[in-house]
């Protein structure tokens, strides 16, 4: 007897598909946060002027990071589309793995130099020149971890556009643990063995080494394992392919930007919400630490529906590229109303998990927070709309005009607004983080509408 196939089972294979891979993906980016985050919690132990520099050296440091990041992600999509059109392939991952690792090398040239020169660059913009010079002993000794973060970011995107992410995850737990453990030692001191504290100094070593090894770890996994080592990932490593090395800036320099533009209007929030007030900057930042942590499972699933679409995209496949990006879109989008309805229902418990109500000193930071949340609570669901919308045009390799989204949502419509509510109708804090979501909304609606017209019409890039 044939035995019917249910004509909603091709979307359900997708989403089981599409959790199996992104849920790696969100785990993967938690423990990366994670990395940072110890050295801010250990700093905070040493003492707040230690804890301020090393904010202002982790803030330089994440700009380059971000940036490189966006450009490493380009090497997902070329290997996602190259194994949809030929499954067994072997010579084209490898060349788009080799010329993605020289971009990481030629990217990071310039970000050494500007990261050497982390005191001058502190003090144009106004910092204190003590703690402008704290962050630079902290910078000088961290900036070594860019390049073998990059390169880790490339062989994370090899895994995941073959599938396997679950090998990133495994390596990147483990960094966290060996990070706690070894800056522990390198920023108290170590006496049994004559190590003394090294502070700041310490935490930079720690955290370099730390990526270093992340790197290593997963370079003997490509290395090693059955499943990957065919691909000879580093082998031949000196031969030029210029036409992909084109096309990974071509692909990762829109992606670099547009990912820079978003993190420039957070942080370009935060000086506004200094300028209102120290309360108005405590809520602020307690409500974004709440969102961003929730921003990691759409974060997650736009990783993992770029490599499902750009696989269609190489099959040739119309019917597979939408249902891949329909079903992703619906997840994050879900995920993210499930979430914004706990920030609605429960602001105040979630604010008490960062102050303490009894607490006089946060008396007035605790109201603040609520009133954010609720806005945050509409936040949340633009913000997975926007991210999943993102990394479904990327599936498609369509980079540059979604770029062109991010500039004029981000900093005209959600800054404009930002300010206008914000200091011009004297809203506040309420009018700042209305302007985000202002912005994160109308670049949602805008790659909504471009993902539709392309599907719709067959508009994908040869």
């Amino acid at each position: 007897m044939l035995r019917r196939t249910s004509p909603r089972s091709p979307w359900r294979a997708e989403a089981q598909a599409t959790l199996l891979l992104a849920y790696p993906m969100v785990l993967t980016n938690l423990a990366q946060s994670l990395i940072h985050a110890t050295d801010v919690v250990l700093l905070a132990r040493v003492g707040p002027q230690t804890l301020a520099a090393a904010a202002l050296g982790v803030n330089l440091y994440i700009f380059c990071l971000i940036f490189g990041m966006g450009l490493m992600t380009a090497a997902a999509p070329m290997i996602a589309r190259e194994r949809g059109a030929r499954p067994n392939s072997v010579r084209d991952v490898r060349r788009t793995v080799r010329q993605a690792m020289w971009s990481a090398v030629l990217l990071v040239l310039p970000m050494w130099a500007f990261l050497w020169n982390a005191k001058a660059v502190l003090i144009a913009i106004g910092q204190d020149p003590v703690l402008a010079e704290g962050a630079q002993s902290f910078v000088r000794c961290l900036m070594w971890a860019l390049l073998p973060a990059f390169l880790y970011l490339v062989l994370r995107n090899f895994l995941g556009a073959l599938e396997r992410p679950l090998w990133a995850l495994t390596v990147a737990v483990a960094a966290v643990i060996f990070n706690a453990v070894i800056n522990t030692c390198l920023i108290f001191g170590v006496p049994a063995i004559g190590l003394p504290p090294l502070g700041l100094v310490g935490a930079g070593i720690g955290s370099a080494f730390t990526v270093s090894l992340e790197f290593l770890g997963i370079a003997l996994v490509v290395t090693r394992h059955p499943r990957f080592r065919r691909y000879r990932l580093f082998g031949r490593f000196w031969r030029a392919d210029w036409p992909r090395f084109r096309q990974v800036w071509k692909l990762g320099l829109p992606i670099a930007i547009t990912l820079t533009l978003e993190v420039g209007v957070f942080n370009a929030a935060v000086f506004l919400m200094g300028l209102i007030g120290a309360e108005s900057l405590a809520a602020h930042q307690i409500a974004i630490q709440i969102a961003a942590l929730s921003f990691m499972v759409p974060m997650g699933i736009a990783q993992a529906v770029t490599v499902r679409v750009g696989s269609a995209l190489g099959r040739g496949d119309p019917v597979g590229i939408a249902r891949a990006g329909w079903t992703s879109w619906m997840m994050g989008v879900g995920f993210m109303s499930a979430m914004a309805l706990v920030m609605w229902l429960f602001p105040r418990q979630l604010v008490s998990i960062f102050l303490d109500p009894a607490d006089p000193a946060n008396a007035s930071v605790i109201p603040l927070a609520v009133a954010f949340l609720g806005l945050a609570a509409l936040f949340q669901i633009v913000d997975g709309a926007q991210a999943v919308g993102a990394g479904m045009l990327r599936g498609l390799h369509d980079t540059t005009v979604p770029m062109v989204y991010a500039l004029f949502g981000y900093w005209v419509i959600g800054m404009g607004t930002a300010l206008w509510l914000g200091f011009g109708l004297d809203w506040e804090g309420v009018g700042i983080w209305s302007g985000l979501a202002a912005g994160l909304a109308a670049v949602s609606v805008m790659m909504l509408v471009r993902w539709t017209r392309r599907v719709r019409l067959g508009l994908v890039p040869t």
